[in-house]
């Protein structure tokens, strides 16, 4: 009989001399701690209700709304300080 070597068998699993009681503890463990997340992101879910206040730049860049690049300025515009009055009242 022709049995084919380990190195052309990428996909299937050989057990030989691995611990199939440890295998399923691991197993086991990362099944827990998987629930444990969906878990999380249930109540996560459950719990965003609507928001108050105005989301975070990095939130808003997230979504995919347009981010302002620069605050706009307050106060007088600039050069409008000083003018003399001929101009300032024609």
């Amino acid at each position: 009989m022709n049995f084919p070597s380990r190195q052309n068998l990428p996909n299937r699993v050989i057990l030989t001399g691995m611990d199939v009681n440890k295998m399923i503890a691991e197993l086991r463990q990362e099944r827990e701690q998987i629930e444990e997340a969906i878990l999380s992101l249930e109540r996560l879910a459950r719990g965003q209700g609507k928001r108050r206040g105005r989301p975070p730049a990095w939130l808003k860049a997230a979504q995919g709304e347009p981010v302002a690049a620069a605050p706009k300025r307050r106060g007088r515009p600039p050069g409008s300080k000083n003018k003399p009055k001929e101009e300032a009242a024609g």
